[in-house]
């Protein structure tokens, strides 16, 4: 077998995920593709070198890996690891192909950087949302682990019960949950506060996820806003301007005053994310509630989070958790295997590294290539960085 594909340990501060899992090396294997790991590259996930070995992948030292295999999948390429991942710079190659998350809008200077070591990068923020590419869709798997660990870390914080019980002392009321973005991690999160008996309602600038958020359980709140074009050609929520924000806030403060956990998960892909919730809605609600805010990474919904921190504002807890899906790295990693899996078989053809431009999928996740950028939006994310430089 000549197709290699190499699986190096995540180098990122508390990164638990791996991106290739031991049941996923017999699929590339039976495709032809042989799969190099660096030792101990799974453990934090709850993967022992042992089970690479029982599943015919080779256990390497990070070197030979990266001086042998033709794909290099990872979690966090570098620009989603841009202090730890600049080591790797040193040992890729030319004509090698990286594939992983890497913050292509906002992180030019590490793709201009992977494109300068004459690798082909491939993004997988960037899978276009077609039924083809559904096996693919790193984004959606994340955010399913993400809106799932966000119930529950708000039901470890909230100094209550989720599910209404009939008891010899009383009845126990159920708590409230409401959850900010219909989007997959938005829909995940209602579902599990249902499943913990919590009465749920959600709200989402995109009307046409009313049926999605009813389907799993939840009550759709609608705001009386103008938000016929709040949705983008992939399905994702647009950056909307200040004026419908504004007014957004203003009807749905009423909404989380009467609320025990609010959970928030607007996010657009490449941008800062909204602010949705303001600190005078945080001193609206009931001392003991908590917010989580999923979106901390990107900045945060909430005006008052700290991204990795938790707070308390006049009793109200606000937890900015980081890297959420880290938080279950078994799975997380199981998920994201099978979409790395599913693409990597794509780059391969008759045993060689094959990067087939006509592809949709793959000229739409190619970022770097032939030691240029070569996607449009992110070239167009560059400029549009680089002019604000200038400005300032």
């Amino acid at each position: 077998m000549s197709a290699i594909v190499g699986t190096p340990r995540e180098t990122f501060p508390g990164e638990r995920r791996v991106a290739v899992t031991p049941r996923h090396c017999d699929a590339l294997r039976k495709s032809g593709i042989e799969v190099l790991v660096e030792h101990q590259a799974g453990v934090e996930s709850g993967y022992p070198d042992e089970a690479y070995a029982a599943r015919g992948a080779q256990l390497v030292d990070r070197q030979t890996l990266f001086a042998t295999a033709d794909v290099i999948a990872q979690v966090r390429t570098l620009g989603a690891n841009p202090d730890a991942g600049r080591a790797d710079l040193a040992v890729l190659r030319p004509g090698q192909a990286v594939v992983g998350f890497g913050e292509p809008l906002t992180a030019p200077q590490e793709c201009t950087d992977l494109a300068g070591s004459g690798v082909s990068f491939f993004a997988m923020e960037l899978m276009p949302r077609i039924t083809r590419a559904q096996s693919m869709d790193a984004l959606s798997s994340m955010a399913t682990i993400a809106g799932y660990e966000s119930v529950l870390i708000a039901a470890t914080r909230l100094p209550k019960m989720f599910p209404m019980l009939m008891t010899a002392a009383g009845t126990v009321a159920p708590a409230k949950v409401f959850v900010l973005g219909a989007g997959v991690a938005g829909l995940q999160a209602i579902a599990t506060a249902r499943r913990l008996g919590a009465v749920v309602s959600a709200y989402d600038v995109r009307p046409v996820v009313k049926e999605q958020v009813e389907s799993v359980g939840g009550k759709f709140i609608i705001l009386d806003v103008d938000s016929k074009t709040s949705e983008d050609k992939g399905g994702y929520a647009k950056a909307m301007d200040e004026a419908f924000y504004r007014r957004q806030r203003d009807l749905m403060t009423e909404v989380i005053r009467e609320q025990d956990v609010l959970i928030t998960t607007a996010a657009v892909p490449g941008r800062k994310a909204p602010i949705l919730v303001t600190r005078d809605m945080v001193l609206a609600m009931q001392p003991g509630s908590v917010i989580v805010d999923i979106a901390a990474e990107r900045g945060g919904n909430c005006e008052v989070t700290r991204p990795g921190e938790t707070i308390v504002e006049h009793g109200v807890s606000v937890l900015g958790p980081l890297n959420v899906p880290s938080m279950v790295p078994y799975h997380a990693s199981q998920m994201y295997s099978s979409n790395i899996t599913s693409f990597v078989k794509l780059l391969f053809k008759e045993g060689a590294l094959n990067i087939n431009r006509e592809d949709e999928i793959i000229r739409e996740t190619l970022v770097a290539y032939e030691s240029m950028i070569v996607h449009p939006r992110v070239l167009e994310a560059m400029q549009s960085q680089l002019g604000a430089s200038v400005a300032r």
